[in-house]
Order: C-alpha cells, then sequence, then structure tokens
C-alpha cells in the first residue's frame, strides 16, 4: 500500500522519507522471538515546515539552504541507535520511539512511522504496525 502524499506547497509542507530501511532487531513477545534477533523494515514519512514553498525570489531560487531542511542522516542514526537499545516486545512500541524521535526537531509536524517484521510467517511478505504521530 502506497502511503498518501503529505507534501503540500500551499499548506508549506516538504515530505522527507526514509524507505526501507532493514535491520536486525531484538523484538517480540514469544519464546523463539526472544532467542534471536530478526529483520524488520523500517519507513519513515515526515511532513516537515518548508519555508521553500512560499514564493522566493528568483534568484533565491534553487538555492542550497542546508539550514532550512531536515537531515535524514541523523533520522537514520537515531531508528539504527533505538534497535540497537536492546529488546523490544512490540512493533507498535519501537514505531513509538522512532516517531519520539523524528518529533524531537521543531521543524518536524508529523511522523508516519511502518514497522515491518520480515521472518514471522513463511507464506507472508510481513507483518507489522503503522502509526502517525503529530506535533501538539
Amino acid at each position: 500500500m502506497e502511503s498518501p502524499r503529505i507534501a503540500d506547497a500551499q499548506r508549506g509542507i516538504r515530505h522527507v522519507f526514509i524507505r526501507d530501511m532493514t535491520l536486525s532487531a531484538q523484538i517480540g513477545v514469544t519464546a523463539s522471538e526472544k532467542r534471536a534477533p530478526q529483520r524488520v523494515r523500517v519507513n519513515i514519512d515526515l511532513a516537515v515546515e518548508d519555508d521553500g514553498a512560499r514564493p522566493l525570489s528568483r534568484e533565491r531560487v534553487g538555492q542550497d539552504r542546508l539550514a532550512r531542511v531536515v537531515d535524514y542522516e541523523p533520522i537514520a542514526a537515531a531508528v539504527r541507535r533505538i534497535v540497537a537499545e536492546g529488546h523490544v516486545g512490540l512493533v507498535e512500541t519501537l514505531a513509538e520511539r522512532i516517531a519520539e524521535a523524528c518529533l524531537a526537531d521543531h521543524r518536524v509536524i508529523a511522523a508516519r512511522v511502518r514497522v515491518e517484521k520480515l521472518e514471522i510467517f513463511a507464506d507472508v511478505a510481513a507483518v507489522g504496525v503503522e502509526i502517525e504521530r503529530r506535533r501538539a
């Protein structure tokens, strides 16, 4: 299922995303899941304040202004750190922790996080959860 577009120039929102990040995680509530790590896939969609969506003068169009963007490298590093912190029982808990880390940047308006376990059923590609959290 494709995520709906969240970029919106009229509302001044940019869409920043991380796709198909695959990690080895200690996750699950069953005895077999507690014994060995399993692969999870993480997808993140961020709605970010976009001051570039407002009309720009001709000389400012296309200028690199790093200070006005959310860098996806710290987001990816945060996901790796959260997963490395140790065993988590539920994919919902892992998704909440990731969303919280994403919202730590004041420019992030909303975070949609999908966490999928990839090795649960032989006849199923993935099981998991998708959440969306918004800044209060």
